[in-house]
């Protein structure tokens, strides 16, 4: 009998796959799977004839049948869909994946709070508040006149304030700050185009419109003296020299509308409630308004002045992040609802970690949140834009209650909106706003004309060169329904209140979303929300 060849026995295969799950007191660290295959030495294969395998298949064999191999390629696809899902879901991936470790974390709860403020309605729409060659807002520094008043917390809060008020027909929305030593509630109208937060005072007083409380009534001590760096910052602009006779700091701010408020600048106590339930009581300085004009005075108002949210050193967040209370970090939502309100938030806490479209704030003089839209489109057809080097600027401003485009966008987005004309008429009888249309069918509500209408999308730079960046406008962000039942455009002719070269984006488009003004970073984000209740930002969303 022939003795058979004795063969090897084949390699053994060991496998090992090892879970590390957070432990319940910091889920921070995230959950880790590790695997990974062990084997014998194989023998080398059997010689095979050239004429039976060649060598590129038996490589090819070698290829497929590697453990290692095998292993390594799924690794380098997990790692390549990873990278590929931070790229294209993260705005800023080192931050999603540098979670704070449970000391830092512990540090953060500690020192960082947020303040919710709520907001609530004011009666009459306003257009674009103010308006000027390098700000929005023109302060000029006046003389005192006769019988006006004269003289001789922890690091990195947060603060979340409720947001009352609706589009139409009250056309603001606005918030509740309280002041003084025994605290008093003001509404005040929440305006990111604004530098200079302002209550009606009694200095007395010589022109105010009747709000909603008593007037703010300053005593000597309160009144800021011209020294005061403040007082220089809300000058700065201005031809007048420092008056080192002066005793107190004269303001005057004028508005697109024509409107205008002057009075000094004042100081007293803030008091907020973090959102931890802490509350805080801080120094703030503010414009004791004493001589309204305009609007400002003959509109039904709820409000008692302006709370400014622009990024300038006199706005109430910067003031707070240079008493070490907050990061500079502004952020609002707004409900589409009917009812409207919302809330606003001071600090930092409540920014989500992922999910938000980011831009660049525009550099220059002002204190505005400016950017750049490159084009504009009406559903799929391009408005306006799309040229190389073409740009338009853009402000975010809830100061406005309406959006104002561009008077040649203006025109062409008309131009886009006639192809309704068949079902659509336009009334002129209903001056609600300057363009209203009047169905062919009974409007009850808003659901039963939505789908005649597109998005509008403003499209701004690229990412990376490949990804888009833009902020989307639904049909409910640009049109209203009036008491006539008639459908209005909320977009308007931006020459009526201003140069007409810069898109206003007003409470009516910004509806819908969490707005965040990141004056750290200097960016502007946004992201889709119902606006009913803020979340605190959670840990990253790992798959693994």
């Amino acid at each position: 009998m022939e003795r058979e060849t004795e063969r090897p026995p084949p390699p053994q295969l060991h496998g090992v796959v090892i879970i590390s799950l957070p432990p319940p007191d910091n889920p921070f660290k995230g959950k880790t799977v590790t695997a990974f295959t062990l084997s014998d030495d194989a023998p080398p294969p059997p010689h095979v004839p050239p004429a039976t395998r060649s060598p590129l298949a038996l490589a090819a064999r070698r290829s497929l049948l590697s453990p290692r191999s095998a292993a390594a390629a799924v690794l380098g696809a997990s790692l390549l869909l990873f990278s590929l899902w931070i790229c294209l879901f993260s705005e800023a991936p080192l931050q999603l994946l540098d979670g704070p470790s449970r000391e830092e974390d512990g540090r953060r709860q500690e020192e960082e709070r947020s303040f919710l403020l709520p907001l609530y309605p004011k009666s009459g729409g306003r257009a674009l508040r103010e308006v000027g060659g390098v700000k929005l807002g023109s302060i000029s520094r006046k003389r005192k006149e006769s019988g006006k008043m004269e003289t001789h917390a922890s690091a990195n809060s947060s603060t979340v304030l409720p947001i009352g008020g609706n589009l139409f027909p009250d056309g603001q929305y606005y918030t509740t700050i309280f002041v003084g030593s025994s605290p008093k509630p003001y509404y005040l109208d929440v305006d990111t185009g604004s530098d200079l937060t302002w209550i009606q005072c009694d200095a007395p007083c010589s022109s105010c419109a009747k709000g909603p409380h008593p007037l703010y009534k300053p005593r000597k001590g309160n009144i800021v003296l011209p020294k005061d760096s403040l007082c220089l910052e809300v000058q700065k602009n201005q031809n007048n020299h420092y008056c080192d006779s002066c005793h107190q700091c004269d303001y005057e701010i004028e508005y697109a509308d024509h409107s205008s408020s002057m009075g000094v600048l004042a100081t007293d106590e803030m008091h907020l409630v973090a959102a931890n339930g802490d509350r805080a009581k801080l120094n703030f300085v503010f414009g004791c308004a004493y001589d309204q004009q305009g609007q400002l005075l003959v509109s039904p108002a709820k409000t008692d002045g302006i709370l400014g949210l622009s990024s300038s050193r006199i706005s109430l967040a910067s003031q707070l992040e240079s008493q070490g209370i907050i990061s500079n970090v502004i952020g609002h939502c707004i409900k589409h609802d009917a009812d409207g309100g919302g809330y606003l938030f001071l600090g930092d806490d409540y920014v989500p970690r992922w999910g938000m479209t980011l831009i660049p704030r525009q550099n220059d003089l002002t204190n505005f949140y400016r950017a750049k839209v490159l084009k504009i489109n009406y559903g799929g057809k391009q408005v306006i834009g799309g040229k190389r080097g073409y740009a338009i600027p853009v402000i975010f401003d809830t100061g406005s209650s309406y959006t104002y485009f561009p008077v040649e966008a203006y025109r062409k987005l008309i131009t886009s909106l006639k192809t309704i004309s068949n079902i659509f008429v336009q009334d002129y009888s209903d001056l609600t706003m300057p363009i209203c249309w009047r169905a062919n069918f009974p409007v009850r509500s808003f659901k039963d004309v939505k789908h005649f209408f597109q998005p509008l999308t403003l499209q701004f730079e690229k990412r990376w060169w490949i990804m888009s960046r833009s902020f989307t406008i639904p049909p409910e962000g640009y049109l209203m329904i009036s008491n006539k039942g008639n459908v209005c455009l909320g977009i308007l002719n931006g020459t009526e209140v201003h140069d007409g070269s810069t898109i206003i984006l007003g409470d009516i488009s910004l509806r819908g979303k969490l707005i965040v003004y990141d004056n750290v970073q200097r960016t502007i984000g946004w992201t889709h929300s119902d606006c009913n209740n803020p979340k605190k930002a959670t840990g990253f969303p790992f798959f693994f």
